[in-house]
């Protein structure tokens, strides 16, 4: 059994990591072939996003058939060798659970549109209001929320794309539906869950306009979340003692979080938010840009790493649905390397369990696409045309797109200097970025001194002392604009982090006592001693420690 607080997870991307078959879209053979490669950086969980069938419309987050695996991505013969192949190197599977919604392609609501009473209350329906929507709540993708079914005169709820109908949670037959449907998972073998958007399964018993926002108020740690959390642990993976569990955690605040991860609730093993993803968001809007507020992007890791100390953060910065970490916040361009390395220092050796994203470990950049014909995300294409509509210069759209767009995380995961970067011998469903001759996995193994294996040394370093694991979070250096810097202490173990922000040179002065007591035990730069009066070059990351 794993202890999760030691343990890293590896996200795969499937439809992006690696194809064996030449149709351009990566397999589940192709996670398989690539297992020695993921032993070797040293990770414990392979969360891998949805490989259910699908229309592809959210990419897979769209679930035709909970029960069954995707002909693009392989057969359930395929998942069982992976499991038991994953396990053979110490390796275990962890699933993504989208059961906020479903496709308009599932049986459920295929039926619900033939009028089965039954198989209609699994979702919202709610009759017109003045001849209009039932509320005025807004879409996560753009426009409205609610989409009408003429044959019925009523509107069905969708919070994300039109093809993605709600369910009905407060309806007990849908919540046995889906502890059926974990369960499943979990006898074959899966030892992880990750809950897609979890926090937004609980509805409002009244439904009402939002005049002061869109909606989200409304439905976001809804008022039984806790009740129907609790209960879909104790019919599922409370269980068993060997299955980790997170929960995406949409809007959320960090009262619901503490208590959606406390041990003694019984709900879930770690949450993610998302706060500190938002700090380049202009007036908190995805799509207008602003550069990184550095002042409130530590305020909040200090807020949160603080207050969830009852509770477990998850500890990511990239994702399938986020930007790449290091054309965000390092510079892509001229310091890859060592903003890559910072940035990864700066998270690996906070309190939680890390996430790692595939080519996260190889420094992989945004795709920067000129091309709105080079784009695949429903969520891209949307807001290209609401831009649009809005005025907005096509040049200024472009801006913003390679800044935000999901396609940045979702291109092909590069291998090597061959045809579409090793991905595959077919036309690639989505364009691989023009950088991968540059940064691949090939070339970063045979570089000691590569991105990869600052990563391996930080996942390696979690599992060899405690004080990564377990150890309190003391903020340090909370005036300094340009330096995020912590302490952790475990029993006789004591771990120093500090970290340049930024591409200029700068100079902390850190008031610790003993400190030629510590050593350095990972940099991106030369090791050095610890002074009280200390100058970092452009994102310098340095961690010391010190054993009594």
């Amino acid at each position: 059994m794993k202890d999760f607080k030691k343990s890293t997870v590896y996200q795969i991307y499937p439809k992006s990591f690696y194809d064996t078959n030449g149709d351009g879209v990566g397999d589940l053979n192709g996670v398989i072939e690539k297992l020695d490669y993921l032993k070797n950086l040293g990770i414990d969980y392979i969360w891998l996003t949805p490989f259910y069938p699908s229309p592809q419309v959210d990419n897979g987050y769209d679930i035709a058939d909970y029960y069954n695996i995707d002909p693009n991505f392989g057969t359930l013969e395929d998942f069982e060798k992976l499991v038991e192949e994953a396990r053979e190197r110490n390796i275990y599977i962890m699933l993504d659970m989208v059961l906020n919604h479903t496709s308009t392609e599932h049986q459920w609501f295929k039926k619900a549109l033939n009028g089965e009473e039954k198989y209609k209350a699994f979702y919202f329906f709610k009759e017109p209001i003045n001849n209009a929507e039932p509320t005025n709540w807004e879409s996560k993708f753009g426009g409205n929320a609610w989409q009408y079914v003429e044959k019925f005169d009523e509107y069905y709820l969708h919070l994300f794309d039109k093809t993605q109908a709600d369910l009905n949670w407060d309806n007990e037959e849908v919540r046995k539906e889906i502890y059926s449907i974990v369960n499943f998972w979990i006898n074959k073998g899966v030892k992880g869950l990750r809950f897609d958007v979890i926090n937004l399964i609980s509805k409002p018993e009244k439904f009402e306009n939002d005049f002061n926002g869109d909606g989200r108020r409304f439905y976001t740690d809804g008022p039984r979340i806790h009740e129907y959390l609790k209960e879909l642990n104790q019919n599922t993976f409370g269980k068993h003692e060997d299955i980790i569990t997170v929960g995406e955690m949409s809007s959320t605040s960090l009262e619901n979080c503490l208590k959606y991860s406390k041990s003694q609730e019984n709900e879930l093993s770690m949450v993610f938010n998302f706060h500190h993803l938002k700090v380049d968001y202009n007036n908190q809007n995805k799509w207008e840009l602003k550069a990184c507020d550095f002042k409130d992007l530590k305020m909040l890791f200090n807020e949160w790493q603080l207050g969830m100390e009852e509770g477990w953060n998850a500890l990511f910065w990239c994702n399938h649905d986020q930007p790449r970490i290091v054309s965000r916040f390092g510079n892509d361009r001229k310091y890859h390397k060592e903003s890559a390395k910072m940035l990864a220092t700066m998270l690996h050796l906070l309190r939680g369990t890390p996430y790692v994203y595939q080519g996260e470990e190889i420094g992989m950049t945004n795709a920067y696409f000129t091309n709105i014909n080079q784009y695949v995300d429903v969520e891209s294409l949307n807001y290209f045309r609401i831009l649009k509509e809005q005025g907005i210069a096509e040049e200024d759209i472009y801006k913003v797109l390679q800044e935000r767009s999901r396609d940045n995380s979702r291109t092909p995961m590069q291998w090597n200097k061959f045809l579409n970067a090793g991905f595959s011998d077919g036309k690639p469903w989505l364009s691989v970025n023009d950088n991968y001759n540059e940064i691949n996995v090939e070339d970063s193994l045979k570089d000691k001194n590569s991105i990869f294996y600052h990563y391996k040394r930080l996942i390696s370093l979690r599992k060899e002392y405690d004080v990564v694991a377990y150890g309190n979070y003391v903020p340090l250096l909370n005036e300094n604009n340009n330096v995020f810097a912590y302490k952790r202490e475990y029993l006789e173990e004591s771990l120093i982090v500090i970290n340049n922000f930024y591409e200029t040179e700068v100079t902390a002065v850190l008031d610790i006592e003993e400190l030629e007591s510590y050593k350095c035990i990972i940099t991106n730069y030369e090791e050095r001693n610890l002074k009280q009066i200390f100058s970092l070059k452009p994102f310098e990351s340095i961690a010391f420690l010190k054993i009594n």
